[in-house]
C-alpha cells in the first residue's frame, strides 16, 4: 500500500473517531478510548500491588492479612482490580442498580486484563441471585461479567452450577458482624466439581461473606481450589 493511501486512511480513521466519538460515561466529555475518557479512566483507584493474596486487602509486602490468618475464608485467593470507591463505585452501581448493561463487558475486560498471565481455572461460576431478586432486577450483573470473562479467557462458564436458595437481606443493609450469618446456607451447588479449580465471579467484595459462603458450597461439591474474581474491593481503613 502506498504512503499516500496509508496517510489518507489514517486521516479518515481520525476523522471518524473525532466525529463519532462517544461521550465518556462519567463526565460526558468526548472519548476516543471507549466507555471512559482517559482522564476518568486514570481516576479509577486501582488496588495496591501489595495486598493479601487471599482477600486482596492491602498488606505490607503482600503478606497474608491478620483476618485471613485468624479466620481463613473458603476461597483460596482473590483477584480484584479497583478500590470500591468513587468513581469505580459509580460504574458498579450503575450496572447493578441503574441497568446500564453496557458497563458489564467493559468492567469484565478490566478484570481480564488483571488476569493476564494468571493460571486459568477449569470453570467460572457467577455469584447467583435468588429468583425473587432476579425477577425484580431482570438480570444478574455477576453473570453478565462472567460470560464476558469466559469468552475472553476461553474458560468454560458453569452458569447454572450454583443457585441461591435463601432470599437473604441485601448485604449492604447489614452490619459487617451480621453478614456471615445472613449468608449461611444461602447457596447450593448441583454440579460435580471433583478436583476442579473454580473461579467465582462477583462485582464487589465488601466483607467477603457472600463469596466465602459460596466457596464453601463449591468445595463441598468437590472443588480443589477456589478463586474469587471481583471488579472492586472495599478496603478497610
Amino acid at each position: 500500500m502506498s504512503n499516500s493511501i496509508t496517510t489518507l486512511l489514517n486521516k479518515c480513521h481520525n476523522f471518524v473517531q473525532q466525529r463519532f466519538a462517544q461521550a465518556c460515561f462519567l463526565c460526558a466529555a468526548r472519548s476516543q478510548a471507549g466507555l471512559l475518557c482517559p482522564g476518568c479512566h486514570a481516576d479509577l483507584a486501582r488496588l495496591s500491588v501489595e495486598r493479601c493474596p487471599v482477600c486482596a486487602q492491602p498488606t505490607p509486602a503482600g503478606a497474608v492479612c491478620g483476618a485471613c490468618l485468624k479466620r481463613p475464608p473458603a476461597f483460596d485467593r482473590t483477584v480484584a482490580v479497583y478500590r470500591y470507591a468513587f468513581p469505580a463505585s459509580v460504574l458498579v452501581q450503575q450496572l447493578k442498580y441503574g441497568g446500564q448493561l453496557a458497563l458489564a463487558p467493559w468492567l469484565a475486560d478490566q478484570l481480564a486484563a488483571e488476569l493476564a498471565g494468571a493460571d486459568r481455572p477449569d470453570c467460572i461460576i457467577p455469584m447467583p441471585l435468588h429468583k425473587n431478586r432476579l425477577k425484580e432486577r431482570g438480570f444478574n450483573q455477576a453473570a453478565l461479567i462472567a460470560k464476558r470473562l469466559a469468552d475472553r479467557l476461553a474458560v468454560p462458564l458453569a452458569l447454572h452450577a450454583c443457585g441461591r436458595v435463601r432470599d437473604t437481606r441485601p448485604q449492604v443493609e447489614m452490619p459487617f458482624a451480621a453478614r456471615h450469618g445472613n449468608m449461611r446456607n444461602a447457596f447450593v451447588c448441583d454440579l460435580d466439581l471433583t478436583g476442579q479449580r473454580v473461579a467465582l465471579v462477583d462485582d464487589v467484595m465488601t466483607s467477603g461473606a457472600s463469596l466465602d459462603e459460596l466457596a464453601k458450597e463449591v468445595k463441598r461439591a468437590g472443588a480443589s481450589e477456589v478463586s474469587a474474581w471481583v471488579i472492586a474491593r472495599t478496603v478497610r481503613t
